[in-house]
C-alpha cells in the first residue's frame, strides 16, 4: 500500500474551515478505493502564530516540512492584524522559494452548475503553467531619493534554466492533454526579457514536433481568455503574466473560490505545495458557508502529482456532479453550507 505523509497548514480565516473537510475527502478516497493511505500532520503556523511569536513559522519550520511528501495549505493572511507582505513572505513565499517550487499550475474549466459570466463559455478546459521563482517577481531592485526625486527600480530576472524548465514542463503537460501549447509574451513592448522568452520557446518547441504551438501578447491573450477560452489547452507564462491569466481563469469559471493551484518542485529535493487560489476571506470566516471546492480540487491536483490521476479524475467528476445538482455554497449561487457540500462529495465517492 502506498502511504503519503502530508504536512497540513490550514492557515488563516476560511483555510481553517475548508481544510478539514478536504482531508475527510482524501480519507474517503483512500478508504473506498484502497491501495493508498494518508497520514496528515497539522501545523498551526499562521497570523495568530505570528502575533504570539513574532514569526510566521518557527526557525526550523522549513527543516520540519522538508521531510513530508507534500504540503497541503489552506489560506494565509489576516491584513487587519498582520501586513500581507509579512504574512506572505514569512510563510507562503518563503516555502515556495526555499523549496524551489519553480512551477505553478492553475487549471480553469467550465463547471456544471456554475454560472460563468461569459455568454458562451463553450466548455472551456485550460491550464496555465506559470514560472514561479523569478521573472517580474524577483527581489532585485530598490528605492532611492525622496520627494520629487524619489525613484523605484524593479529588475525582472529571466534565466535560461528557469525559462526552459517551465516550458519543458508545459510541453510535456500539453502532450498528455490536447497537444496544444500557447506562450504568453509581450515582446513588442518589453525590450529584453520577452524577446529572450520567445527565443527560448522557439528553441524548445523544436523538440516537440507533435505539439501545436501559438504565441500571443499578454494583452491580446487576456482578451481571448474572455472571448474564446475554449480555444486554449495549456498556456505557459512568466511569473507576472501567469498570475494575471489565472485570475482571469477563475473569473470566467464563475468564482475564484473554486480555483486550485499547485506549486511544483522539479528536482525531488523538497516537497511540492498545494493550495487553493482564494484567500482567507475573513469577512465570512466562522459562518460555515466557505466554499470547500477550491481546496478539494487542490486535493485532486495533489493526487495527480502522486501519479494517482485516475482517482483524481474521479474526484473531479464527483465535484462537478455535486455542483451540477445545485449543491453549492452561497458564493456560487447556492444555499448549502461548507459541511453539506463536502459531505455530499464524500457520500458520492463511497457510491462509486
Amino acid at each position: 500500500m502506498k502511504k503519503y505523509e502530508i504536512a497540513v497548514l490550514p492557515g488563516d480565516g476560511i483555510g481553517k474551515e475548508v481544510v478539514p473537510p478536504s482531508l475527510e475527502v482524501l480519507h474517503t478516497i483512500a478508504d473506498v478505493h484502497g491501495g493508498l493511505s494518508f497520514e496528515f500532520t497539522e501545523f498551526p503556523w499562521n497570523c495568530d502564530y505570528y502575533l504570539e511569536t513574532g514569526k510566521m513559522m518557527p526557525e526550523n519550520g522549513l527543516e520540519i516540512l522538508q521531510g513530508f511528501d507534500a504540503i497541503f495549505l489552506g489560506a494565509i493572511g489576516n491584513p487587519q492584524l498582520v501586513p500581507d507582505h509579512v504574512s506572505l513572505w514569512g510563510l507562503l513565499l518563503k516555502i515556495r522559494r526555499s523549496f524551489e517550487q519553480s512551477i505553478n499550475i492553475r487549471p480553469a474549466k467550465y463547471f456544471k452548475g456554475l454560472r460563468s459570466p461569459l455568454a458562451n463559455p463553450n466548455d472551456f478546459d485550460l491550464i496555465v503553467v506559470r514560472e514561479n521563482s523569478e521573472g517580474e517577481y524577483s527581489e532585485i531592485g530598490g528605492r532611492i531619493h525622496s520627494n520629487e526625486n524619489e525613484m523605484a527600480i524593479q529588475n525582472a530576472i529571466f534565466t535560461r534554466r528557469g525559462t526552459e524548465a517551465v516550458m519543458l514542463y508545459a510541453f510535456e503537460l500539453a502532450g498528455r492533454r490536447r497537444a496544444h501549447l500557447t506562450s504568453a509574451t509581450k515582446s513588442n513592448g518589453i525590450f529584453h526579457t520577452m524577446p529572450f522568452w520567445d527565443s527560448v520557446f522557439n528553441e524548445v518547441k523544436e523538440d516537440y514536433p507533435n505539439i501545436d504551438t501559438s504565441s500571443y501578447h499578454i494583452d491580446a491573450l487576456s482578451a481571448f481568455f474572455v472571448t474564446k477560452p475554449e480555444s486554449f489547452d495549456v498556456i505557459v507564462a512568466s511569473n507576472l503574466f501567469g498570475d494575471i491569466l489565472t485570475d482571469i481563469g477563475g473569473a470566467v469559471m464563475g468564482s475564484i473560490g473554486i480555483a486550485p493551484a499547485a506549486n511544483i518542485n522539479l528536482n525531488g529535493k523538497y516537497p511540492s505545495m498545494f493550495e487553493p487560489v482564494h484567500g482567507s476571506a475573513p469577512d465570512i470566516y466562522g459562518k460555515g458557508i466557505a466554499n470547500p471546492i477550491g481546496q478539494i480540487w487542490t486535493a485532486k491536483m495533489m493526487l495527480d502529482h502522486f501519479n494517482e490521476e485516475e482517482l483524481g479524475q474521479k474526484l473531479l467528476n464527483v465535484i462537478e456532479h455535486v455542483t451540477g445538482d445545485d449543491i453549492k455554497t452561497p458564493d456560487i449561487g447556492g444555499t448549502a453550507t461548507t459541511k453539506e457540500v463536502s459531505d455530499e462529495i464524500c457520500k458520492r465517492l463511497k457510491e462509486l
